[in-house]
């Protein structure tokens, strides 16, 4: 599954993609615990959030000795069951000791459709990016009925530019006024639609994503060792204790 190319707009992917994290289960024999490290006085974990070289956003410790990444996909409702079981947890058990920090890695797994909702989720800066990543996990059985029609959709914008059709899929599950709801300008939300440079951008971390060998969403990778067959929360957070979380 390549993104090199962006011409008049992305193909559709096939859904079965998302969940579907392949490979056997990696070992869960439990490490020598890790320390936990206090934040910064006045604060916790959580508040320290930074965009990366890679293209995700991270919550936490920038020196925790536990790095969970998930390449995600804000229309996956296996993403948005992981998200309803183990974003408190992971936040308040885990970020908060400083022992782990959390990435989110934007992958485009439905094509065409995922960059509305991934382009405005970047648009609202670092503090509101995991606020609003969760907000759009909450939305999805809201939000996921609206494309029982996306082959059809997609069909009208062949031969638009991808700025088009982002906004256009922006509009027809309705995440501009999702937005506007969470403090982002309508102005403001139209133009980072149509940033083209962020476009292309996400289609190169997208390359580098699958050269890494994720091919479905969720893929989590801990400290950058994929956790092969973990897609929910209960899996995840077994790997985490093994490793001395």
């Amino acid at each position: 599954m390549k993104f090199r190319i962006l011409t008049a707009a992305l193909p559709l992917i096939a859904l079965a993609a998302c969940g579907d994290a392949g490979g056997p289960g990696n070992s869960t024999t439990a490490a020598a615990s890790v320390a936990a490290a206090p934040a910064p006085a006045g604060q916790d974990w959580t508040q320290t959030v930074a965009q990366t070289d890679q293209g995700g956003f991270v919550m936490g410790n920038p020196n925790a000795p536990l790095k969970l990444v998930e390449y995600g996909s804000r229309l996956c409702p296996t993403c948005g069951a992981f998200a309803a079981a183990g974003m408190k947890p992971l936040t308040d058990t885990y970020v908060k000791s400083g022992k782990v920090s959390y990435e989110f890695r934007e992958y485009l797994v439905h094509g065409a459709p995922d960059f509305a909702p991934a382009l405005l989720g970047r648009c609202v800066g670092t503090a509101a990016f995991f606020p609003v990543l969760e907000a759009m996990m909450t939305a999805q059985s809201t939000i996921l009925p609206k494309m029982e029609d996306a082959q059809a959709f997609q069909a009208t914008l062949q031969g638009k530019p991808p700025e088009v059709f982002a906004t256009a899929w922006a509009e027809k599950l309705g995440y501009i006024d999702f937005v506007k709801q969470r403090g982002l300008p309508e102005a403001k939300a139209r133009a980072c639609l149509s940033d083209k440079a962020e476009i292309d951008k996400m289609v190169k971390f997208m390359d580098v994503g699958t050269q890494k060998g994720v091919s479905g969403t969720p893929s989590f990778f801990l400290n950058d060792e994929p956790l092969q067959g973990a897609v929910s929360w209960e899996q995840v957070e077994q790997r985490l204790k093994a490793a001395g979380a």
